[in-house]
């Protein structure tokens, strides 16, 4: 287990070298990943990047930090402001220019800029079920799980919270749910101890039985009941993983990558070679390992090329 006072740099890097990981073959098929499977850092690609380099899916992770960093707080408008200097400006980038843009995200950002609205901007539509708000939720599930362990939050207040940053472009309560689960996970890794399916579990047991009274609807809650039991899931047939860009499916492809292998490099080589949404699952799971297994489990070499190291590492709270 990571030391506490670490925990900034192993999550946000985990982030960071997941998503890089996976940025050559996003959007490939799983069928055509398997003909040049990704076995460690490399460059180019569908983006055409040099080796890495990160994604919407760190901008945005990094642009949230930022915020929260600089304020000490969870500012919806400031955030959103934070977004639209990445979106139209290129901060929050490795060169300076925004790539690989969600649908979902573009429209939330472009709503707020005209109407500066940050509790309507997101949307609500089912095609805003995707995993664009998961990605990029880690500083502020940090944050919150300080909160609760301070006891300046209780855990209702923190998942409102959480609620309320991914509904700035993600507003579905599916998509919400996703990224509750996700701040009950690394809750759970911040503060106990033990294996990491174990601190998995504990997180996602603490989840579930909040939403089950949290929701009076529970329609959606259903929908990521193969989470419920992670022995069972942990048996499940990488042909019945889907690495797609739906919250669901990422969330899951993600928690599968980390229960089904032993090491962070292990499980962000599973989580890419699955194919389809690569680097955003292993965003996904990037944080959940780095929060566990820590920044000097990383691949060095991987490391060694993650661009803006330095910028990046600048932005972590003391």
């Amino acid at each position: 287990m990571a030391a506490d006072n670490s925990k900034w740099r192993d999550g946000i890097f985990g982030v960071v070298v997941g998503d890089a990981l996976g940025c050559p073959v996003q959007f490939e098929s799983r069928e055509e990943v398997a003909r040049h499977p990704v076995t460690g850092m490399r460059g180019y690609g569908v983006f055409n990047m040099p080796e890495g380099s990160w994604t919407d899916d760190s901008s945005l992770t990094l642009a949230l930090l930022e915020s929260i960093r600089r304020l000490g707080r969870i500012d919806l408008d400031d955030i959103m402001g934070n977004f639209m200097k990445w979106l139209y400006d290129g901060e929050f980038t490795p060169f300076g220019q925004s790539y690989d843009i969600g649908g979902g995200t573009m429209r939330a950002i472009d709503r707020y800029r005209r109407d500066r609205n940050a509790k309507t901007c997101g949307g609500a539509e089912e095609y805003n079920n995707g995993n664009g708000s998961l990605m990029r939720i880690l500083p502020a599930c940090i944050f919150c799980s300080e909160k609760v362990s301070s006891g300046e939050f209780s855990v209702r207040e923190a998942v409102e919270t959480i609620h309320a940053v991914s509904s700035l472009t993600h507003a579905t309560i599916r998509a919400c749910i996703g990224c509750g689960l996700y701040f009950f996970m690394v809750h759970h890794l911040l503060t106990g101890s033990g294996a990491l399916k174990e601190l998995l579990k504990a997180g996602l047991d603490e989840g579930f039985a909040f939403y089950e009274d949290f929701l009076t609807d529970k329609d959606d809650l259903r929908l990521y009941d193969r989470l419920q039991d992670l022995d069972v899931f942990g048996t499940v047939a990488a042909d019945k993983i889907k690495g797609s860009g739906y919250v669901l499916d990422a969330l899951e492809a993600a928690v599968w990558s980390l229960i089904t292998t032993g090491s962070y490099g292990e499980a962000m080589l599973k989580a890419v070679n699955l194919g389809e949404d690569t680097d955003t699952v292993a965003a996904i799971a990037g944080g959940l390992g780095g929060l566990y297994y820590g920044y000097d489990a990383i691949p060095q070499d991987w490391l060694a090329v993650i661009k803006r190291r330095e910028w990046i590492e600048s932005l972590l709270p003391a």
